[in-house]
């Protein structure tokens, strides 16, 4: 057997410390990315449900321009957003290359796209069941997080999933331009370099880390909905 992966994949057995830095790399700016940006994502959906139209906290000012504000962030391009940030991310974190400066785009490119899919898995959330806390007296805060976080979390783990692995994706996709990681080994090593089992096992440990996601994600659904 690994007669055979020597034969197919030389410059991975090679590379093979470059590969378990490249994986350590990727996952730090999944978790670290999606930590921060999760965590705006989730402050701006909870915002947007509560002050819609009918909304416990009814803001249709403050609705309109977070809205709006999302599906702008939304609308570009992860490349292009990375070059129109990087004042941002030099004021940030002092370089506009590497690692941690990848953390700048990753993040702002997160957030928007985390909030509406935690937004859309909040609005999941059976309308009667609101009404009935609002008809005994809870407040707005009980009813964000004991109707709507509590009922929703199983849309909200579902929700979870797609994005991380959507932000798997653009960090290799911030590799690819100099942030190190799986894409940047599957670029400018396994492409640039006319190395094909470097950028083919690159692609493998990325889908191995989204399937590692997905079945962690599903664990947490049957947990929570048992």
């Amino acid at each position: 057997m690994y007669q055979l992966f020597e034969r197919y994949f030389p410059n991975v057995i090679l590379l093979q410390d470059r590969f378990i830095q490249s994986t350590i790399e990727t996952i730090y700016m999944t978790f670290f990315s999606g930590l921060i940006g999760g965590l705006i994502g989730v402050l701006f959906a909870i915002i947007l449900v509560a002050t819609k139209q009918n909304g416990i906290l009814e803001k249709r000012v403050c609705y309109s321009l977070l809205e709006k504000a999302i599906n702008i962030l939304r609308s570009i391009p992860f490349v292009i957003l990375l070059a129109l940030i990087y004042p941002l991310t030099r004021l940030i974190a002092g370089t506009t290359i590497g690692l941690n400066a990848s953390l700048v785009p990753l993040t702002i490119g997160f957030a928007p796209f985390f909030a509406r899919q935690i937004q859309n898995a909040l609005l999941e959330v059976d309308e009667g069941i609101v009404e009935a806390a609002k008809s005994v007296g809870s407040s707005p805060i009980d009813i964000l997080f004991n109707v709507y976080v509590k009922e929703g979390l199983p849309a909200i783990i579902r929700a979870s999933a797609v994005s991380i692995i959507s932000l798997i994706g653009l960090t290799a996709m911030a590799g690819a331009i100099g942030a190190g990681g799986l894409g940047n080994l599957a670029i400018n090593i396994g492409y640039n370099g006319f190395k094909t089992d470097v950028a083919v096992m690159s692609t493998f440990i990325i889908l191995v880390l989204v399937f590692i996601t997905q079945w962690i994600c599903n664990l947490l659904i049957k947990t929570v909905t048992h």
